[in-house]
This record gives C-alpha cells, structure tokens and sequence, in this order.
C-alpha cells in the first residue's frame, strides 16, 4: 500500500497537454487508418480484457475513444466477442481468477490474432508484483504477446501507436 502511495506522489499529475496530443493524433492517425485499410480491410475489432488492473489501463482506453482522439475514425471498433476480434488488448496483471477466463478467451479468436499487453502491470505485474499469491504472472507468462505498451497507465496517443505497431509487424 505504502509502495502504491509512494509512487503516486512522486509521480504527479500526469495530464497532457491538448495541443501536443492533437498534433500526435493528427500524424499517427492517418498512419494507423492507412494499415487497418491494407491489412484488415478497413475495420479492426479489439476485444478488450481486463485481467486484474487497478483500471487506470481501462480509464485511457476510454479515452481513445472520446470525442477528442475518436479512433473509430480509423476503422477500429471494439467488440464484445473475442470470435470476432482481430486483437486482443489485455490490462493488468494476470490474476489466478481470470487465467483461465483470458486463456479461453485467446482461443476463442480466429487466427492469426494479434495479442497487446497494455501498461506495466501487464508486462511485468507492475505495483502488484510477481510473488503475489493472487497473480498467475504477466501476460506475456500465459499467452503469446506481440507488443508490449509501456506505461502507468499508457497514454492514449501511446496506446494509438502501439496498435499501429502491432499491425505493422504482421
């Protein structure tokens, strides 16, 4: 808890700056609606996983898809089923509760599937820590990650690059 604490006092407010972030998304933008169109046809479906985080991960995510960044404008939507999602995006560390539950889930998605560990916790437990008794690992110890989203928690133009980065490499 003290640990917790600690780091949120060192760490300050963290809000960004909205000038900076719009010329970020004005640039990656494009980039990211020109790879969905090349590789996935025009539309990318995220199923979003929630393994075990704090939800600061979960807040950003929300973010992305606020009126001010709107990444739906680039062809991505999220999806309820991992049947009909093309990647997956999982936050937190993964708990001994949801291991099973995110394995199933990864299973569940047509292959090839992309797999995006989002935050510190996810890939590496972050503040919860491997020797946790509630904690089966990191992502990366229980399913195949293909990209890695550091961050605590990520910002949004961050979690905007790193699915740009994840559909480049396939």
């Amino acid at each position: 808890m003290l640990r917790i604490l600690k780091k949120a006092l060192f760490t300050g407010v963290k809000s960004e700056v909205l000038a900076e972030a719009g010329e970020q998304i004005e640039t990656v933008g494009p980039e990211l609606e020109a790879a969905i169109k090349k590789r996935f046809r025009g539309s990318l479906a995220i199923r979003a996983v929630d393994a075990g985080s704090c939800n600061g991960c979960e807040l950003e995510i929300h973010a992305t898809n606020n009126c001010y960044y709107d990444i739906e404008r680039y062809g991505i939507h999220f999806t309820a089923s991992p049947r009909f999602a093309d990647m997956l995006l999982v936050t937190g560390p993964v708990t001994r509760n949801m291991e099973t539950a995110l394995i199933m889930t990864y299973e569940a998605m047509p292959k090839p599937s992309l797999v995006v560990a989002m935050g510190d916790c996810a890939a590496n437990c972050g503040v919860f820590g491997k020797n946790n008794y509630a904690i089966a690992g990191a992502v990366a110890d229980i399913i195949p990650v293909d990209v890695v989203i550091h961050g605590c928690p990520p910002e949004p133009t961050d979690i905007i690059r790193g699915i740009l980065t994840a559909i480049s490499r396939t």
